[in-house]
């Protein structure tokens, strides 16, 4: 799909996962994304599940270590065969470039697709109080995320993680094949739970975002495929 919803699966057990996708009839129309929570429960199983089921992957791990480290992981990442993986880019330009060399290398080993490379600028749950006075950072919020997709665009990353804040000042930078993945999406009428810079899915469209993460509005609905089909809806429509 030129445009993916990618859901994030928030379940801490392969059998709800398993439950939660038996009710799409065609799961290969969707996108998931494994994070911490259940690739840390179930480890790879997780993703070879997926890949049966046709999914696209998003393995949403944000690696964030000294180089050598991160780009030993991304051999062994590289293998799995999932689309989309994460660092953190204030790990620096040098460990960016370390994660890249670290997935070619296992995807060529295994015979599989290069992922992504997805850089997360700042989570969504940081607001600017935090961002200035628990991180110190220099910059204002739109800066400091333009500074940091700026830096892992120079240094190989193929996209970044960010709001849907900052999504017009890095259209207005990056050219327009640089991937910007936006979480914190919901419906104004959905709650935005523990995140604060949040916007609905056609918003983030009109702005230029690339892919889209929804997780509790859809996972925790009443109807999760109906959630499903309202965000595409409005997600694919814009």
């Amino acid at each position: 799909m030129e445009k993916p919803l990618m859901i994030a699966l928030d379940f801490d057990n392969l059998s709800s996962v398993t439950d939660f996708l038996d009710a799409f009839p065609d799961p290969s129309q969707l996108t998931v994304k494994v994070g911490m929570e259940l690739f840390y429960q179930a480890g790879p199983a997780i993703i070879a599940d997926m890949k049966k089921r046709g999914c696209q992957i998003f393995l949403d791990l944000k690696l964030f270590d000294i180089p050598n480290t991160v780009k030993q992981a991304m051999v062994q990442i590289g293998q799995l065969g999932v689309n989309y993986v994460t660092v953190h880019s204030l790990g620096g330009s040098a460990m960016l470039s370390a994660a890249k060399a670290g997935l070619a290398e296992g995807s060529a080993a295994s015979n599989q697709p290069v992922p992504a490379l997805l850089a997360v600028t700042e989570l969504t749950s940081i607001s600017d109080d935090v961002l200035k006075n628990e991180q110190h950072a220099a910059l204002p919020m739109q800066e400091q995320v333009l500074a940091l997709a700026t830096m892992a665009n120079q240094a190989g990353c193929d996209g970044v993680i960010c709001s849907a804040l900052e999504l017009k000042t890095l259209r207005q930078h990056l050219q327009p094949d640089f991937l910007c993945v936006v979480p914190g999406i919901r419906m104004k009428a959905d709650q935005s739970g523990d995140q604060v810079r949040v916007a609905s899915p056609d918003q983030a469209a009109k702005d230029g975002a690339s892919a889209i993460v929804v997780g509790r509005p859809i996972t925790k609905a009443a109807d999760p495929v109906a959630a499903w089909h309202r965000y595409q809806a409005t997600w694919q429509n814009n």
